[in-house]
């Protein structure tokens, strides 16, 4: 039996996780961590339809006993931890020139020291069930995304981060990896382009679409495919690595500006 706990489990790629796994391991216990507790039980509804069992964690994961609560608590009721999907996270602020330490801080302590808190906490129950960890990064780890000054340092530190925990606990036999999304339709994205009755976001989302390789805005159910991918026993030998899951968009910077000589574009 698969015990996972999942963080931002209240609905998007967290939420999908939590659902899908039910399907991909047979009778899967799974913790719920979200600050929403409402938002947490629908999830749980959905893990219990299909046939997962569901524990519910309400959780500040932003403060320094946060994720070590939530883990203990999952620890106790679920009977051990065999992985852990550590995705909350915050995407607000603004340009570096104008942010205050305040947000800084408050993006850090839950895109990068969570997981960390999560993970130090976790570690004997990981270590006793020769588990696994996932992080959720981004293509910002990789790309500065302005006009959130904080978002990509924090998610360029938490890969990082993931690879020293790859490092320093692979002899002990727990895997550590993370999977980086590209623009992904979640709640979060959802006023930026997903508001089908907003034609600033109808727009915007035309325009990233023509720069996706795909040629589509990613859903949830694409990264927890890769994420499920991850914790189960397919990816037994795969560690410190980040899955880049992004339609290609990534990969489009010469095209993006021209391409090289000779080079043409083909028409979507």
């Amino acid at each position: 039996m698969m015990r996972l706990v999942v963080t931002g489990a209240g609905g998007g790629i967290g939420g999908t996780v939590a659902r899908m796994a039910t399907e991909r391991f047979d009778g899967a216990a799974i913790a719920l961590v979200d600050r929403d507790e409402d938002s947490l039980r629908d999830t749980a509804r959905a893990v219990t339809a299909g046939g997962g069992r569901a524990v519910v964690v309400p959780a500040d994961l932003s403060a320094v006993v946060g994720p070590a609560d939530a883990v203990r608590a999952a620890e106790q009721e679920l009977g051990g931890i065999d992985a852990l999907f550590s995705n909350a996270g915050l995407g607000d602020g603004g340009p570096l020139r104008t942010l205050d330490v305040e947000s800084w801080e408050r993006i850090f302590a839950v895109n990068v020291r969570a997981t960390w808190l999560l993970a130090k906490a976790a570690y004997p129950a990981l270590v006793a069930s020769r588990g696994s960890i996932v992080a959720t990064t981004s293509v910002s780890a990789r790309q500065p995304t302005p006009p959130m000054g904080a978002y990509s340092p924090s998610k360029a530190a938490l890969l990082m981060l993931v690879k020293q925990l790859a490092l320093e606990w692979g002899p002990d036999g727990v895997r550590v990896n993370a999977v980086a999304p590209g623009p992904t339709d979640t709640g979060l994205t959802f006023s930026a382009f997903g508001d089908t009755s907003n034609e600033a976001a109808v727009e915007n989302r035309r325009h990233r679409e023509s720069l996706i390789p795909l040629r589509r805005i990613g859903r949830a159910e694409d990264v927890a495919e890769a994420v499920l991918w991850l914790i189960g026993s397919a990816a037994a030998h795969v560690t410190g690595t980040e899955i880049t899951v992004d339609g290609g968009v990534s990969q489009a910077l010469m095209p993006v500006v021209g391409g090289g000589s000779g080079q043409g574009h083909r028409p979507s």
